[in-house]
């Protein structure tokens, strides 16, 4: 993992092609002793999230609060490599605004198994579980009776701020103020972006969902967990070989038929995603067992109904996601411009503004892909 083996690199070929052969990069090698481990932030099957204190991690500030991961079990061989992929492609992706960004790596002892990715922190936690605590305090813009009722509710001085403000204390947490659809398409739109550039350096997610997606200051939502992602191998698909847990609700077609996950499997997760966001974290197919005949329901053209605070322009944008042919499917562009087109200009512009650190420097440090 170290070394990697330069001499067979290829600069036509993508990066994600030959990932395993590119060198660590020594920039991000960080000192254990100026990193401080504090509380579990979540674990899953392999992994676990510790909340932590860098000093120095970052440009002009003295200590920056991270993120850590680290495998439960440093002898569980499948997990130690997960996580040593997902530092790899972390490291080789480069960084954009809608993406949970590598800070550093602790890699010194991994001669003994030992290794921590630190990552960007995102103090609200994931979007199912801010999703479910504020249904109660949920603006439907779709619905006038609703607003009529909430603008009836007085609000905090801490909740009068807009979201996309930069305001600190608007920040404290977001429990305190309340959610509206206008959040959920800001956010639909963030996640499309996100994955649009990680299809452009051709990396899948592959357990794409609200869980899996988090929330930041300013209202900016980042994807996270590549526990599951793959580099697109032979023609950008990737066959899955392993027995691991799989998403079942959230998986496509073809990923049920022949354990093919690609950018358009990401796709029909997004979908899937867009009707938790819209159902205010539901679970999908509430109610149906997931068998051997859920598949067959699903060949036969069963799909989710539209949620509860869905309209049928963005339920519409789901069931595109649902095609049963994978190249029928939209792109991440183009669902990042149907969800644009439904945000004012200003909220644009905001985001974009937002975005052009990471611009510049991706075009400063990062290899560049093949566009052809």
């Amino acid at each position: 993992m170290l070394e990697g083996d330069l001499d067979t690199y290829n600069p036509t070929l993508t990066l994600n092609e030959q990932a395993d052969r590119l060198p660590y990069k020594t920039e991000y090698e960080f000192p254990r002793e100026r990193l401080t481990l504090e509380k579990p932030l979540g674990e899953g099957a392999f992994g676990v999230v510790m909340k932590g204190t860098a000093i120095g991690i970052v440009l002009n500030e003295s200590q920056t609060i991270v993120g850590v991961k680290m495998v439960k079990n440093k002898y569980d061989n499948e997990a130690l490599y997960a996580l040593v992929a997902e530092l790899k492609i972390m490291m080789h992706l480069g960084q954009h605004l809608n993406v949970v960004n590598l800070l550093g790596a602790v890699t010194k002892n991994i001669g003994n198994r030992e290794l921590m990715v630190i990552v960007e922190y995102c103090p609200f936690g994931n979007l199912l579980n801010i999703l479910r605590n504020n249904r109660a305090r949920f603006i439907d813009e779709f619905n006038k009776e609703t607003i009529t009722a909430i603008i009836m509710e007085s609000w905090t001085s801490q909740d009068t701020t807009v979201p996309g403000s930069s305001s600190t204390e608007s920040s404290v947490s977001i429990c305190n103020r309340f959610i509206s659809t206008s959040d959920l398409i800001c956010w639909a739109f963030q996640i499309a972006n996100g994955m649009n550039y990680l299809t452009s350096r051709k990396v899948l997610h592959g357990d794409l969902a609200t869980r899996n997606v988090l929330l930041s200051n300013d209202n900016v939502v980042k994807i996270s967990d590549f526990g599951l992602s793959r580099s697109l191998y032979n023609e950008t698909k990737y066959k899955k070989k392993t027995v691991t847990p799989l998403p079942v609700r959230w998986l496509a077609l073809e990923s049920f038929t022949d354990a093919l996950f690609s950018t358009h499997s990401d796709v029909w997760a997004y979908g899937i995603l867009l009707w938790e966001l819209f159902s205010l974290g539901n679970v999908p197919y509430p109610g149906v067992e997931i068998n051997s005949e859920f598949y067959k329901r699903l060949r036969d053209g069963y799909r989710l109904e539209m949620p509860s605070f869905s309209n049928n322009i963005i339920y519409d944008i789901m069931l595109g996601c649902w095609r049963e042919r994978p190249e029928s499917r939209p792109s991440f562009r183009e669902l990042s411009s149907q969800f644009k087109a439904m945000l004012a200009p200003e909220t644009v512009d905001y985001y974009l503004a937002l975005s052009e650190p990471y611009v510049t420097v991706n075009a400063e440090y990062m290899i560049p892909q093949d566009t052809e």
